[in-house]
């Protein structure tokens, strides 16, 4: 694959380049569908800015993440027709990667784009079950004239055979409510739980996991407080050690992490809080891995 302009935490050489790569990281700034406020194109390349500013030791984990390999491809190229092309490309780079057994990331961008990963991930590995955070249950059917809009990617998952498991929502229309009462395979566990029992619902997450797992993350799962570079902040969310929390027992686990995306992304000039936090989540995830890998 061709490399993008900057690499992530800044690293060069043989730890940049695709032949060494374990992850793949893949720049989706996409910004089509989005509501109430819009930004996300400019997502990507803020979370790759800001991770050159890291320490690449990761203080947890006792490693430095970045040895194992991490390439940038190119941005997702972005058209006037609508986001179906750059969805097509998304499930294309994603398939090329999984192929050439190296991990998928995807940085966005609106969260449209991960039922494409998705969908290219499932022909690789058959079955998979999502673990999405999200403030919104994004389970509408259609929303604002398109079922690609940033509103419908849970069902869209869904439509890919995935099952899938929800994370922090908090806001949702009456239809999802509707729906979510028919459809046993979709389990949600509200943020309002996660306040009440971050420990009962940590276990209930993990034991709903098993086999291939891909993890989306919409950055307004967390609290706007310290997140507030989101298209659609909603009060009420999780904060960093409670995501913390929740993903190291799911990376510990026994499920088998195949891909990951960090979604939603919407710079806000002269605030970089926001957009490092994204970045040292991305960043651990990536330790996890390793260190699972080591073991």
């Amino acid at each position: 694959m061709i490399p993008y302009s900057v690499t992530f935490g800044g690293i060069s050489g043989k730890y940049a380049s695709w032949k060494e790569a374990t992850f793949a990281v893949i720049p989706f700034p996409v910004d089509m569908t989005t509501t109430y406020m819009a930004g996300t194109r400019n997502g990507p390349r803020a979370i790759l800015d800001a991770s050159s500013h890291m320490e690449l030791f990761d203080e947890e984990n006792k490693i430095e993440p970045y040895r194992a390999g991490i390439f940038v491809s190119t941005e997702i190229p972005v058209t006037t027709t609508g986001p179906v092309a750059a969805l097509k490309e998304v499930e294309r780079r994603v398939k090329a990667t999984a192929k050439a057994g190296k991990f998928p990331i995807l940085l966005g961008g609106e969260h449209s784009g991960t039922a494409a990963a998705v969908g290219a991930l499932m022909k690789k590995h058959g079955e998979i079950t999502v673990l999405q955070f999200d403030a919104h249950a994004d389970l509408r059917d259609e929303y604002l004239g398109t079922p690609h809009n940033h509103a419908c990617v849970a069902r869209r998952i869904l439509d890919t055979g995935a099952r899938l498991v929800q994370v922090g929502v908090r806001s949702m229309s009456e239809e999802e409510d509707r729906y979510l009462k028919k459809d046993e395979s979709v389990k949600t566990f509200y943020a309002s739980e996660v306040k009440d029992s971050l420990a009962d619902v940590t276990k209930g997450i993990v034991s709903s996991l098993s086999g291939n797992v891909y993890i989306t993350i919409d950055l307004d799962v967390f609290d706007p407080g310290i997140m507030p570079s989101v298209v659609t902040p909603e009060p009420g969310g999780l904060t960093w050690f409670e995501g913390i929390d929740i993903l190291r027992d799911v990376m510990r686990g026994n499920c088998n992490v195949v891909g990951f995306d960090i979604m939603e992304l919407a710079p806000i000039a002269g605030m970089g809080a926001p957009d490092y936090l994204a970045a040292r989540l991305c960043y651990r995830l990536m330790g996890w891995l390793v260190a699972r890998q080591a073991e």
